[in-house]
């Protein structure tokens, strides 16, 4: 009897053990800025990827994936809570010194993998506000900050890097900060003495082309103003290595248990300015070098993962918080040396913009163990990673705070090749696609970016177009189709008038 009781003993621990060895880390990149057309898989001639090729090789590459927005705030809070943005006051592009906007006593995609018994990190570019109303207190404790909606650990810029503070944040504290030179930030008025663009442009190692004109840090006009934290201040050219050595180092930590990894790189957003590795080797100036730079970071992740013997068990979503802009506020020669390369691949627009080349990202989801390699065209948002997420890890989460995700993971693995029904894009005016067909609404907006060259989709009149026949959404068939543009003039209605 004895030895059949220890028989069934070991049997169990084994399944607990088999169980747990098997259950997936889970890691997300999350370019800023880059273009449907900027990777080597997706069509770019000009700058190779090879990195982000190699998962696409092993894993699933999306042909119509999408963001919720065209910029990356709302993005990032559409993809971290399940809710479209645009439903929550406040979440547009967030200054440096904004106050938390994901607050905690809500559903999150870190405490969905938190609940499952996940190790959770945040490495990388945050711009989700810090801090109570009024802002953070950057001399003391940072707080609410990530930890307090469901990470574990936190290694992140506040906002972006053309806007102070120029400062990293490890948990709750600003890295190297002497308190004898403490942080002060204003995005109304100026403070201090510290020299700005555009009082003093001699100083400056890459001039604006607009905005960015004021206080200088490492030679570089930002947006706002900031005094003080001078030991705390970042060097550009150092933040890929810094935050790509923070996410190895998450990874190698928790190499023996689960773990969910948010790693969201600063590259290759403004401003660009990339280490001397890849400085010049891109042949398209700091632009085409930084994408050379996030690939290299991509690799490193799967160097550590293929190190540590985690690559079958590891699921890995890469994409983009928005689409690609390329004079977006600095002379850094991008429009001159594109060299014949389009950002944006076959699409219209571009960041900021309601055409396509907005929201329609790379996406790429790669597990070996599970997933086989191919490319899909299911109609997929990031929106619904945390309801997918939470499928896989078979948690539940409160619907109510995170109203529009839903579960897809049948096509993330794969296994759907459909997707969903519709997506819903924002970027000023609505979008929807469903199907072949998109619909976006009459928008009073300006038509172009002239300071970045970007069409930006809004028009007085409806516009619809037929995405299999006219991909770059040169042909307005509002006219001539009048019960399809009804149909999804309904169906944006009724997604925006979703009650909690």
């Amino acid at each position: 009897m004895r030895k059949v009781f220890w028989s069934l003993t070991f049997a169990c621990i084994a399944l607990v053990v088999h169980s747990q060895s098997t259950k997936p880390n889970v890691i997300i990149i999350y370019a800023d800025d880059l273009g449907y057309g900027d990777v080597s898989c997706y069509g770019a001639k000009k700058v190779a990827t090879p990195n982000i090729d190699r998962l696409a090789k092993k894993g699933i590459r999306f042909t119509n994936a999408h963001t919720t927005a065209a910029t990356c705030t709302p993005s990032r809070y559409s993809l971290l809570t399940g809710e479209y943005a645009w439903r929550k006051p406040g979440t547009g592009v967030a200054t440096g010194d904004a106050a938390a906007l994901i607050l905690p006593g809500r559903s999150t995609l870190p405490l969905v993998f938190k609940q499952a018994g996940y190790q959770t990190g945040v490495v990388g570019k945050w711009h989700l506000g810090l801090g109570p109303q009024g802002g953070p207190d950057w001399n003391g404790e940072v707080k609410p900050s990530p930890l307090d909606i469901g990470f574990d650990e936190s290694f992140i810029m506040a906002a972006t890097g053309d806007r102070v503070p120029c400062v990293y944040v490890d948990n709750r504290r600003v890295v190297n900060l002497d308190p004898n030179d403490p942080i002060k930030v204003s995005f109304k008025e100026p403070i201090g003495n510290e020299p700005t663009g555009r009082a003093n442009p001699e100083l400056l190692k890459m001039k604006h082309s607009h905005g960015h004109d004021f206080t200088i840090i490492n030679g570089i006009g930002r947006i706002g103003y900031m005094t003080g934290g001078k030991s705390a201040r970042w060097k550009d050219e150092d933040m890929a290595d810094i935050f790509t050595q923070k996410a190895v180092s998450f990874i190698e930590n928790h190499a023996k248990q689960p773990f969910f990894l948010y790693f969201a790189t600063q590259d290759i957003h403004v401003p660009r300015v990339p280490h001397e590795r890849f400085a010049g080797k891109s042949g398209m100036g700091p632009r085409g070098d930084v994408i050379l730079q996030l690939d290299w970071a991509v690799g490193k992740v799967l160097e550590t993962l293929d190190r540590l013997g985690l690559s079958q068990n590891t699921m890995i979503v890469f994409s983009s918080d928005n689409g690609p802009v390329v004079d977006d506020g600095y002379q850094d020669q991008a429009v001159e040396l594109l060299n014949g390369h389009t950002p944006a691949g076959p699409l219209r627009g571009g960041k900021y913009s309601a055409f396509d080349a907005g929201t329609r990202v790379p996406f790429i989801v790669s597990w070996p163990q599970k997933i086989k390699a191919g490319v899909s065209s299911a109609l997929v948002s990031q929106i619904d990673l945390l309801a997918s997420f939470a499928s896989l890890t078979g948690q539940t989460f409160d619907a109510a705070t995170a109203p529009d995700t839903r579960n897809y993971l049948p096509a993330l693995l794969g296994k759907d090749k459909k997707g969903r029904d519709h997506v819903i894009e924002h970027a000023g005016t609505f979008s929807v696609i469903q199907g072949d067909w998109k619909y976006i609404a009459p928008s009073k907006g300006a038509k172009m970016s002239v300071e970045t060259n970007t069409e930006l989709g809004n028009d007085p009149k409806p516009q619809l177009y037929d995405l299999k026949r006219d991909l770059g959404e040169k042909n307005n068939l509002a006219e001539t189709n009048p019960a399809k543009l009804k149909e999804l003039e309904e169906l944006l209605k009724s997604v925006k008038e979703l009650k909690k």
